[in-house]
């Protein structure tokens, strides 16, 4: 049995092509897709964060409104940008967000993706101390949100409050039991999985990562989750963790999929982004039947217990919703995924 679920990157364009012309629509059809999702039996709704575009960036409110929405969907993001974040106010939206939504958030978190604008988190106020860098920065950011996450009191509470308080030091409310170990962190190296798992945090890999080997991606990815199993193992976590990989996948069922797509998939490539070698994996794109022998012999996806398939939000609810379908009907079951 694998988790699947859907990725949005929430693009919007004034465009008269797109069905998402503004924040608003990508917000509401956002919300209109998990349900869904939800009710065609796909496992996960979730959601990316960029700052400065004309993309999702504020998560919360939409994640609490997709909790209030749906009954059983995991409900998450890949990933928040830590760099940007204060994660005293981010535990509380956090907290109160699983409340609404049942205990159902799996916040993905990491340093970030390259941006739109230079060093956009001094915008909101933050910087990494001389001699760090703003890897350092989303990192340290990470570490206090999952400490605040543990519902420790810390804060000394004032002799003569407004209300009345319970003994002993202040937690920061509200507190969501269990969200601590369902955070994620978006990993694009072996290094980074590695730390992961000596934090406790869950793996989320995408459709790129470090080219470490000059390996196919696949093969790469699927070492970075052994290695990435191995170094949880060796911290002595109590739990089983859980890993996702990120694809884009869309199988050719109607001459319309057959219009956007029917050039094929491609190959990996490889690229330079934030001064990293990357590799970037390819898309499968084929008739279902086809599709079913190309990914099984995906080596990381075998590896992981979590598929997030990337979906083109700019086409519309119900045209993402028919290759949810697809994959779900067609595709799916053929793997022993369902």
């Amino acid at each position: 049995m694998k988790r699947i679920g859907f990725l949005s990157f929430g693009h919007w364009s004034p465009n008269s092509q797109s069905a998402t012309r503004s924040a608003r629509d990508v917000l509401l059809q956002s919300i209109d897709l998990a349900v869904a999702a939800e009710e065609l039996g796909a496992d996960g709704a979730y959601f990316r964060v960029h700052h400065f575009a004309r993309q999702l960036a504020s998560p919360f409110p939409l994640l609490a409104a997709i909790g209030a929405r749906t009954q059983r969907i995991e409900i998450g993001t890949g990933v928040i940008d830590m760099r940007y974040e204060n994660p005293f106010y981010m535990v509380e939206d956090a907290g109160a967000a699983d409340l609404i939504a049942g205990s159902r958030l799996q916040l993905g978190i990491s340093r970030g993706s390259p941006e739109q604008v230079i060093d956009g988190w001094r915008h909101f106020g933050y910087a990494p101390p001389e001699g760090a860098s703003d890897a350092d920065l989303g990192r340290r950011h990470a570490e206090v949100f999952l400490d605040l996450l543990s519902g420790k009191g810390f804060a000394q509470p004032n002799p003569r409050p407004m209300f009345p308080n319970p003994p002993g030091l202040l937690r920061l409310e509200p507190h969501s039991e269990g969200l601590r170990e369902r955070i994620w962190w978006g990993s694009a190296s072996d290094a980074t999985a590695i730390w992961a798992a000596q934090q406790g945090m869950n793996l989320q890999s995408s459709t790129l990562k470090a080219d470490e080997t000059g390996e196919p991606f696949h093969i790469q990815q699927a070492r970075q989750i052994r290695r990435y199993r191995q170094a949880w193992t060796e911290a002595g976590h109590a739990r089983t963790p859980r890993v996702s990989v990120s694809r884009s996948i869309f199988p050719l069922a109607s001459d319309r999929d057959r219009a956007y797509f029917g050039r094929g998939g491609d190959s990996d490539r490889v690229g330079i982004i934030d001064t990293m070698r990357a590799v970037f994996g390819r898309s499968y794109v084929a008739e279902p039947e086809r599709l079913i022998e190309q990914l099984r012999a995906d080596e990381a996806i075998a590896e992981a217990d979590t598929l997030l398939l990337t979906v083109p939000n700019q086409l519309g609810v119900a045209y993402n919703a028919h290759i949810l379908e697809t994959l779900l009907t067609q595709v799916a079951p053929a793997l022993g995924w369902r």
